[in-house]
């Protein structure tokens, strides 16, 4: 809903390179806060926060290292950004390259900032109040970093573009800003043990999910553009966050189940490095698959609660009748065959990666989420062009 009137603003109507970063900053929240959420949550279900000492270095250290992480990762996105927009237009534009990048890097950094203090607050009251973190901590991040992700953005890319009118050089100063923060969190994150390691080698899921995400958003940007589909923006971020959500949850509860039986690649028999199949994956009697068939089954219902609350409220632009088929009850099919491949995608992926002597909690969550994005917004994309292929012009009835 938030996302609906954003896409009329001048900058997002000038400067479509915007839409390329909605996914890739929003896809932050699984690179960075919902790997924290997870990381957290198992230091914290095997007992290493159980002293303040240990807490405190838990909390500076990974608060230092998501700073890290979300700089690089907001500047690298804007250049993903720049590039995906220049490629099919062939058109560049400096003052523009350089609003994307000032845009990125400060909506990344605030984010990471603020969603990582209430990441560390939930899972502080859920061990003490008996709660597992890993059921509560991944979805409250992914859903409030979609929404304080897409608030920022917004405002801080749309009070830069009224800058360059008159002041050019706020764009590249608050650019420069939060680079010249870098050194500063790189010395913090490496005084601690547990984040030094990730800050040395937890970079390639991270840019390969950007990437991934990236992809996405080139897809949104080119099919948002198009007046005839101009709805799909309502429900992007309903589609994807769902699957993201999810998906965080059954990589965060396996990654604890296999901490709680050992280290990364000590536990061969719980960490089988072949393909398991669909049946062993959601139908055993394992604590794992019964877990994935309590959350599939989350799916129809909660995007049946989602869309007609974004129909009731008039969003998008969509009449309230019927809808578009697929958009509204009809989409649900869709969003469970995401889900699904999600969620066997990660029984494979958090286990494959434990075999490999890989800490699931750094390196699954990134991947899994950015597949969430792109598979989500291009299932997405298809049905709004088959439907436009068949007669059902809903979707352009205006604003």
């Amino acid at each position: 809903l938030l996302l609906f009137p954003l896409q009329h603003w001048d900058v997002f109507k000038y400067v479509t390179e915007v839409f390329i970063l909605v996914p890739a900053l929003l896809g932050l929240k699984g690179n960075l806060e919902m790997t924290l959420a997870s990381r957290l949550s198992t230091a914290a279900n095997i007992g290493q926060m159980d002293t303040p000492k240990e807490l405190w270095k838990m909390i500076t250290g990974n608060m230092a290292l998501i700073q890290v992480q979300a700089t690089v990762v907001g500047f690298l996105a804007s250049i993903a950004a720049v590039i995906f927009g220049w490629i099919p237009d062939g058109h560049f534009s400096i003052d523009h390259a350089v609003l994307l990048c000032a845009s990125s890097v400060a909506t990344a950094f605030i984010a990471s900032l603020v969603l990582g203090m209430i990441m560390i607050g939930v899972i502080i009251g859920s061990r003490k109040m008996g709660i597992n973190p890993d059921n509560v901590a991944t979805p409250i991040a992914a859903s409030l970093g979609d929404l304080i992700t897409l608030a920022l953005l917004s405002g801080i890319s749309w009070g830069l573009y009224k800058e360059l009118e008159s002041r050019a050089y706020v764009n590249p100063l608050v650019c420069a800003f939060f680079i010249a923060l870098l050194p500063l969190w790189i010395v913090v994150a490496r005084r601690n043990a547990a984040t030094r390691e990730v800050l040395y080698s937890g970079w390639e899921p991270v840019i390969i999910a950007m990437a991934i995400s990236s992809v996405g958003g080139l897809i949104l940007d080119r099919t948002v553009s198009d007046p005839n589909f101009a709805g799909i923006a309502v429900f992007t971020p309903v589609i994807n966050g769902v699957g993201g959500n999810l998906v965080a949850v059954q990589a965060s509860r396996i990654s604890t189940y296999l901490h709680m039986s050992g280290m990364p690649g000590d536990s061969p028999e719980t960490a089988p490095r072949k393909c398991p199949s669909p049946c062993s994956t959601f139908f055993s009697s394992d604590v794992n698959s019964r877990s994935a068939r309590v959350l599939f089954l989350l799916v129809v219902p909660g995007h049946l609660v989602f869309l007609y609350t974004i129909s009731s409220m008039r969003g998008g632009h969509t009449t309230t009748r019927a809808g578009p088929l697929w958009v509204r009850p009809g989409d649900c099919p869709l969003c469970a065959a995401q889900v699904l491949i999600l969620l066997y995608i990660a029984d494979w992926m958090v286990h494959w990666m434990w075999g490999r002597d890989l800490d699931p909690d750094n390196f699954s969550i990134p991947y899994l989420t950015a597949l969430g994005d792109l598979i989500g917004t291009g299932l997405l994309a298809l049905s709004f062009h088959i439907l436009w292929l068949i007669g059902d012009r809903d979707s352009d009835v205006g604003d």
